[in-house]
């Protein structure tokens, strides 16, 4: 039987805006009074100088919309990112739509239905028995239970199987006069949007998936949450998640390691997700990494942001395509729970 492989890799970016030209054109606005100067600093110290907005608020002030307003423009907006990331995946796989058995779809942004699974499978031509999964609400770390979920169809089924991740965070912009503190001017230094999809084949060439693990500590519940209001999605983010996760990530590693023979030393390649410069810090102390060893995580942030779900997919696609690629990689991501998700990909073929 042939193990799940990561094929093909295909990311979809809506148009760019320089952090600063946000931070003058319309954030430094938004913000008052000493509001506005404690958001300067956190928007200059978010290891971000560019980011990706399907609703650049440079040209569209969405701070007042109500939800339904917000999710309408999902829906817009959303369908043709993912029918781009898609297409590219499957072109870089060799596959058609047609050939997908699964279908999973990862989003925490937008709501509607019939949601992005089955427009894009109606749109993109998959067979009308090709299964689909929508994950939603499990935010930064999605991707990776996502891939776990695909990994075993193709596993079970030595069938194809297709993840796509799609966030726009630029939606949920909150209202200059919402209750602002600093966990919220944080989420809005830091957030982007993106559409990334992979492609899971039954052997061959690619990165194979040898296993998808995690931990939650329930106790920290409240430190990650991400709460529907009528003014869009509200985030928050406890400045106590970094030392939850250097309480975790080494023996979450370690062990995901020696199940597979191997250790620390033997990885060379770390795809991180940045929920922002601090959570590298923490990750590259606990782990002992060399300064190199997240250089991929930090320019990712530094180019997109950080784009929720898509965003270790984007790192794995910076690696995948360097000029040597690694031969074993450890995806890490973190999200409401609090949870922390693992993943072990070796080079095949």
């Amino acid at each position: 039987m042939g193990v799940p492989v990561i094929a093909g890799l295909g990311m979809a970016l809506p148009p760019g805006a320089a952090q600063d030209e946000l931070w003058t054109g319309f954030f430094e606005k938004h913000f008052s009074g000493t509001t506005r100067v404690l958001a300067e600093k956190i928007f200059a110290n978010s290891g971000v100088t560019r980011r990706q907005a399907a609703v650049n608020p440079l040209l569209e002030d969405v701070s007042e919309w109500p939800t339904e307003r917000r999710m309408r423009r999902y829906q817009v907006e959303a369908l043709p990112l993912g029918k781009e990331a898609v297409g590219r995946a499957l072109t870089a796989a060799g596959l058609d739509a047609s050939d997908i058995g699964l279908f999973v779809v990862c989003s925490c942004t937008g709501y509607a239905t019939p949601g992005l699974d089955i427009l894009l499978a109606r749109d993109l031509g998959m067979a009308p028995d090709t299964q689909r999964m929508f994950v939603g609400h499990m935010g930064c770390y999605a991707a990776l239970p996502g891939l776990g979920a695909a990994s075993d169809f193709v596993t079970a089924r030595q069938r194809p199987a297709l993840l796509l991740c799609a966030e726009l965070t630029s939606l949920h912009i909150q209202p200059a006069g919402a209750r602002v503190d600093t966990q919220q001017i944080v989420s809005h230094a830091l957030f982007s949007d993106a559409a990334v999809a992979a492609v899971v084949v039954p052997g061959g060439g690619g990165y194979a998936v040898r296993e998808v693990t995690s931990v939650t500590d329930t106790s920290t519940a409240d430190h990650m949450t991400w709460d529907v209001t009528d003014t869009g999605f509200r985030m928050g983010l406890s400045p106590k998640v970094p030392k939850v996760l250097s309480r975790f990530v080494g023996d979450l590693v370690d062990g995901l390691l020696a199940r597979h023979g191997c250790d620390r030393s033997g990885v060379d390649g770390w795809a991180v997700h940045p929920g922002g410069p601090r959570i590298l810090n923490v990750v590259e102390r606990e782990l002992a990494l060399p300064p190199t060893a997240l250089a991929a995580s930090r320019e990712t942030l530094a180019e997109h942001g950080n784009c929720s779900s898509p965003t270790v997919l984007l790192i794995l696609d910076r690696l995948a395509g360097a000029p040597s690629p690694p031969r074993r990689v450890v995806m890490l991501a973190f999200g409401p729970g609090l949870t922390l998700y693992a993943a072990l990909l070796e080079r095949a073929g």
